[in-house]
């Protein structure tokens, strides 16, 4: 079983009764999108506790082996990314130790989300699709699917209708949006009915695309 990794929490004004885990992406940490909560503008009768959990600092091939917070080893880039398997099932093995964290502190699992940007969404698809209970939802942003063809990459069948949410910067010099499409058509593949949307930026979140991931946050949390 994977040790826990530290997180930042951010707790709402009353109870929480949901709950979204939020992973960074490459080089980055917990800190990176602790600053968009207010920009979401969710409203005071649906209390969500925000979790930011810290990837590990291991060498990242790609990058010279230069040490930095990384979800996985990327051993090599291109139109797919070559990357360490293990370290990727270690970070769903994390991240399934925090949706069950929120369990047990009361918030059933269909109001607990997934969002992930970059690298955080490629450990995002895995966790979420691969839970055994039914989630609230999953935003995949600026990301891709990591071998989506392999059957323990698939959903689960208490998560087959997962609502997913993927947005991609169509100037993206980092993650190329045909990457974050192949994602998206890989799910739609496999039967889901994921929402596509892509917005004039690069590799980067902007606030349109935050209006966007409000709205469909709210109704994947409270089904309005």
């Amino acid at each position: 079983m994977a040790e826990t990794i530290p997180c930042i929490e951010v707790e709402p004004k009353s109870t929480a009764i949901a709950s979204v885990i939020w992973l960074h992406g490459l080089g980055a940490d917990g800190n990176d999108f602790v600053p968009i909560i207010p920009e979401l503008g969710l409203p005071s009768d649906l209390p969500v506790r925000f979790i930011f959990p810290h990837a590990p600092v291991r060498p990242v091939t790609v990058n010279g082996g230069m040490p930095m917070r990384a979800w996985y080893d990327i051993l090599s880039m291109g139109r797919a990314r070559d990357i360490n398997d293990s370290h990727l099932y270690e970070a769903c093995d994390q991240i399934t130790q925090l949706i069950g964290k929120e369990e047990q502190r009361g918030v059933s699992s269909d109001r607990i989300l997934l969002v992930g940007f970059s690298q955080g969404g490629a450990v995002a698809y895995q966790s979420a699709l691969r839970y055994p209970r039914s989630l609230a939802g999953l935003a995949a942003l600026s990301t891709y699917r990591i071998k989506p063809e392999l059957p323990e990459h698939q959903a689960t069948t208490a998560n087959h209708n997962l609502p997913v949410f993927v947005a991609h910067g169509e100037q993206d010099g980092v993650v190329p949006v045909e990457l974050g499409r192949q994602g998206f058509e890989s799910l739609c593949l496999q039967g889901f009915d994921p929402v596509w949307q892509t917005y004039q930026m690069g590799h980067e979140v902007c606030f349109q695309e935050i209006q966007t991931l409000s709205r469909w946050m709210q109704q994947a949390l409270t089904g309005k």
